[in-house]
């Protein structure tokens, strides 16, 4: 009886390859195997994945999936699959899928049943944790801030008081920003690991607080991508928290920059009370002055 093929690639199934976050070595031979093999490639810029299929000297018709085509394109490949082709999805670096619009392709390959399989690889965020030197057991991923400054700052709020480890990815020209909101609502004593160019010839991890990483960032001009591995928020001291009345806890994160919404928001998860009985501690002092 002859014997199947190992990683034999198989007809109708979409596959999600991870590409190299920087250096070409870190691609895995079943990866190459597969995006040798598959019927076509679908790629997030069709120019940087064809560059790297070169650099293989693999050749294979490609076509390209992003966020602005992610729909119809995503019909269409899935008919193709549907139809008995093989498909490798790759985004510009790393793995395909996460904070991408592959998520969108693989809810619906799932939703028609059709095969989706993965091929593990490279990712920047989890690579940057493991080298940061900060807690790895619980860290929560959150991608890329929102881009206008009120809904940042309503996001970091929400996770001021998030006790994992936290990821973000960062663009050059936004990191002085990111990291001066950062350091304004989580406060500057929060440690940081700043993560530049992973795999990379100039590969660099910064260890700090937000504070030292905004004075830093000041004098050297940021360059490259960055992966922002932050500490979680440290245990509350219930008995400290408990001899500051709810009102006057209230108006300390209002004087620390939070929205007075946002302060009792805070106030009421750090005391394990309703937000609605931290509401009525404001307006009865309210009333009385």
């Amino acid at each position: 009886m002859p014997q199947t093929e190992k990683n034999r690639v198989l007809p109708g199934t979409l596959y999600l390859v991870s590409t190299p976050i920087g250096n070409l070595a870190d691609l895995s031979e079943r990866a190459r195997k597969v995006l040798a093999e598959v019927d076509f490639v679908a790629a997030e810029d069709t120019r940087n994945s064809g560059l790297l299929l070169s650099r293989l000297g693999i050749s294979r018709p490609m076509i390209s999936y992003f966020e602005h085509n992610k729909r119809e394109r995503g019909e269409e490949i899935a008919a193709r699959l549907e139809a008995g082709e093989s498909c490798a999805l790759v985004t510009d670096a790393g793995t395909p899928a996460i904070s991408d619009p592959g998520e969108d392709l693989v809810a619906l390959c799932a939703a028609r049943g059709i095969r989706v399989s993965a091929i593990p690889g490279p990712v920047a965020s989890v690579t940057a944790l493991t080298l940061s030197g900060l807690a790895t057991g619980r860290f929560c991923f959150e991608g890329f801030l929102p881009p206008v400054k009120a809904k940042r700052l309503a996001r970091l709020n929400e996770l001021a008081v998030e006790k994992r480890t936290l990821l973000f990815h960062e663009a050059p020209h936004k990191l002085n920003r990111t990291l001066e909101d950062l350091c304004a609502v989580f406060g500057g004593d929060r440690k940081i690991a700043i993560c530049r160019e992973l795999t990379k010839l100039n590969e660099e991890v910064f260890r700090t607080t937000l504070a030292g990483a905004v004075a830093h960032y000041k004098e050297n001009e940021p360059r490259g991508e960055f992966v922002l591995v932050v500490a979680g928020a440290p245990e509350a001291e219930p008995q400290k928290e408990q001899t500051l009345p709810l009102a006057e806890q209230v108006l300390q994160y209002e004087r620390e920059g939070l929205s007075r919404k946002d302060a009792i928001k805070r106030v009421a998860h750090e005391r394990a009370l309703p937000k609605n009985e931290v509401y009525q501690a404001m307006l009865a002092k309210e009333d009385l002055e």
